[in-house]
């Protein structure tokens, strides 16, 4: 009997020992789960306090949330970075709307503003052959982006960049970093020297704002000016104009001859006559009413002699983004559309006091 207690004892305290670090380990593990629960929870809610952003558990668990009154969505595309070029000092540059716009159809964008006036600006306008501002350089992460197989064709790639112009998307040039070149074989109008305001002008003959152009500033301006401003005309033949291309090579054809601003002058004045003609006789006519001769302007005009010149130079102007007529370069000064002659005067007497 006194054996069978005495073993019935022990089992018994055996017993309590196990549920005792049952207990005991149970405790130790809940402290330890509660504690990793708690510390996690401590990270996150340090994270946010801190504004150091959240934990990853936070984000694969919400698409939407908020901190500090301001709503963070959560996507799926890539971060692509985009050098903004503008230029700091002038007020119609301004690249909020610009900006904005393109966070609208790319909200992953993480754009870096820079002055086209910076060594930075300068660096990058030399190397991406920047020739006005508002300009865009994208990381390569956009091909990622859901838009980029639309927008492709706007986009021209260089290295593992993309640039964007904005012409490309119907944004105006603020200013240009540079004025076009001028060619050997371009119509000048007095001579170039640096004392003098050079005057570039792309325009379109069969164009009515180029008439109102050409009649009421360019030559006012180039008889009160004289020998102060050298102009240099270049041929923009727009395509829906149809006898546009016809009189621009009709021109070229009277430049030969020197008497270009007279035959400009003409066509100017006439334009509604020539722009309903179905050839080129009526162009003909014109010469021989301004003394050219006549037998060398019809094989000029005929064999398209200066076609080349004439499309190299549209070329030109839409790598400057120009596509409108008329347009022109005052100094380092771009005017686009028509203006009024007080103001192209006053960008002529600013560059003359420069």
């Amino acid at each position: 009997m006194e054996t069978q207690d005495k073993q019935k004892k022990e089992e018994k305290s055996h017993s309590k020992k196990e549920n005792k670090n049952l207990v005991k380990n149970l405790v130790s593990l809940s402290i330890l789960l509660g504690g990793l629960f708690v510390g996690s929870l401590f990270v996150d809610v340090a994270q946010m306090f801190r504004s150091e952003g959240f934990s990853q558990k936070v984000l694969n668990g919400a698409d939407v949330f908020t901190l500090d009154d301001k709503t963070w969505v959560a996507y799926d595309e890539p971060m692509i970075n985009v050098e903004v070029l503008t230029d700091d000092s002038s007020e119609s540059c301004d690249v909020s709307q610009a900006i904005l716009a393109l966070k609208t159809d790319l909200p992953t964008v993480a754009v870096n503003k820079i002055d086209i006036n910076s060594e930075e600006g300068k660096m990058l306008a030399e190397k991406y052959e920047i020739k006005s501002v508002p300009f865009f350089v994208f990381s390569k992460e956009v091909e990622e982006s859901v838009i980029f197989p639309q927008a492709q064709s706007v986009f021209k790639k260089k290295d593992d960049q993309y640039l964007l112009s904005s012409e490309a998307i119907g944004i105006a040039s603020c200013k240009y970093i540079e004025a076009p070149q001028i060619n050997e074989d371009d119509i000048k109008i007095g001579e170039q020297s640096d004392d003098k305001v050079t005057i570039i002008q792309y325009s379109d003959f069969q164009c009515p704002y180029c008439s109102k152009m050409h009649t009421t500033v360019i030559e006012p301006i180039l008889k009160e000016y004289g020998d102060k401003v050298y102009f240099v005309y270049k041929q923009m033949p727009l395509s829906f104009h149809l006898q546009a291309n016809s009189a621009a090579l009709a021109s070229e054809c009277a430049n030969e001859q020197g008497k270009f601003l007279d035959y400009a002058n003409k066509l100017f004045s006439s334009q509604d006559d020539w722009g309903a003609s179905k050839d080129t006789q009526i162009f003909k006519a014109y010469a021989r009413q301004l003394g050219l001769n006549a037998t060398q302007f019809n094989e000029c005009l005929d064999s398209a002699k200066y076609q080349d010149k004439i499309d190299a130079s549209v070329q030109a102007a839409q790598d400057f983004g120009i596509s409108g007529t008329p347009a022109a370069f005052v100094g380092d000064e771009f005017v686009g559309g028509l203006t009024t002659y007080e103001d192209f005067k006053a960008l002529i007497d600013e560059q003359l006091n420069k």
